[in-house]
């Protein structure tokens, strides 16, 4: 029970759905996806942890970048169950594809620093 409700937290926030609906698209940095919600590096990372904890997104280091991407792979039952779930909510909803567009063109090069 102690894992579902996690998963539950994990989807109580609305930044932290955006987090994953933007994963939907592509594996991003921390500072892509500071840019896309506008909110603190810290804030955005404490919802990054939140989301790891419930195995629903991990990160991989690559080079100097520390990509987040969905967790496709989990052997957690309710997050295999749920994760697909998720790709099917939302898909009108404006702030969504709001996201969805920032996402498609933000560059970690410029804002990050290459």
């Amino acid at each position: 029970m102690k894992e579902l409700a996690q998963i539950f937290k994990s989807l109580s926030d609305t930044n932290r759905i955006r987090i994953l609906k933007m994963l939907e698209i592509r594996p991003l940095c921390v500072c892509e996806i500071t840019s896309v919600l506008g909110l603190a590096m810290s804030t955005v990372s404490k919802h990054l942890s939140i989301l790891r904890e419930s195995d629903l997104i991990f990160d991989l280091k690559e080079n100097k970048w520390v990509n987040y991407y969905l967790n496709a792979t989990t052997q957690k039952q309710f997050t295999q169950e749920i994760l697909p779930l998720l790709k099917n909510w939302l898909p009108d909803e404006p702030q969504i594809l709001q996201d969805r567009e920032k996402v498609n063109t933000v560059d970690r090069k410029i804002i990050c620093g290459s």
